[in-house]
């Protein structure tokens, strides 16, 4: 079995809207449902935990999760600041079931660990079209290779810019592919990777990449590089009002596929 970390700490800023983005409506539903709809019905899923803001944690629970019966959610926690403080966060609710302690900063070895529950899911709250396929191909690949996501290759050409925003490289666009959620991982990988990071930040030592993924930071801080499989065009992240309207026009094959 696995279990799932869905983030949905987005704001509308970008998407020029008072509504954050997990929940402007598509036929009616909030874009959180159609992620949470998948992760729920999915027979290899045992447990959600959905991070999101502080300030909208008693909205999820009664207008998402209660509304439409998610019983796998079993907790909304608040996120951090970064995107990766949010993952931890949920990494270490996991680790409450686990263990049950609550009182954990940075995890020991075992702590997160078990065997009913030893593959974590991370997805963005704001891509609504994944799908039971992924789930499950992403879940088979970290059983064989630790640490997987899902993405598309790209189709345009990719230009590298300097500073004044002159090209110097155009890699082969063979070798480029969009990386998406969702992404997954060995428990014990993941929470490792972790610890390193924060070990280094409060050392003020380690990398200084803006973590943006974490098979970024798996493969910064573990060393371990992650299986890219193929995910769907289709698998967007809900950004800017013209992600909306996309978003529409793929929604009605959304139950077909789950």
């Amino acid at each position: 079995m696995a279990v799932a970390v869905v983030l949905a700490g987005g704001s509308g800023s970008r998407m020029k809207s008072d509504v954050a983005k997990q929940y402007i409506k598509i036929n009616d539903r909030e874009v959180l449902y159609y992620p949470l709809y998948t992760f729920q019905n999915n027979e290899n899923i045992s447990r959600i935990i959905l991070v999101t803001r502080d300030t909208d944690i008693e909205f999820c629970k009664k207008e998402i999760v209660a509304k439409y019966n998610f019983d796998k959610v079993s907790d909304v926690i608040a996120g951090g600041k970064e995107r990766y403080n949010s993952v931890y966060n949920g990494i270490v609710k996991l680790a409450e079931y686990n263990k049950r302690s609550s009182d954990i900063k940075y995890i020991d070895r075992d702590s997160v660990y078990n065997e009913d529950d030893d593959i974590v899911l991370i997805h963005d709250g704001a891509r609504p079209f994944v799908t039971d396929k992924m789930i499950n191909d992403v879940i088979d690949a970290v059983k064989k290779d630790r640490a997987c996501t899902v993405g598309v290759p790209v189709k345009d050409t990719i230009k590298v810019i300097d500073e004044n925003g002159f090209g110097i490289d155009t890699p082969d666009r063979k070798t480029l592919w969009q990386i998406q959620t969702p992404q997954g991982f060995e428990m014990k990988l993941i929470k490792e990777a972790y610890d390193a990071m924060f070990a280094g930040k409060e050392k003020k030592e380690g990398s200084n990449h803006n973590i943006t993924d974490d098979t970024m930071l798996v493969e910064l801080y573990s060393g371990v590089r992650s299986r890219v499989i193929l995910g769907a065009y289709e698998n967007i992240k809900i950004t800017t009002p013209e992600d909306v309207e996309t978003a529409k026009s793929f929604i009605k094959n959304f139950f077909k596929k789950n």
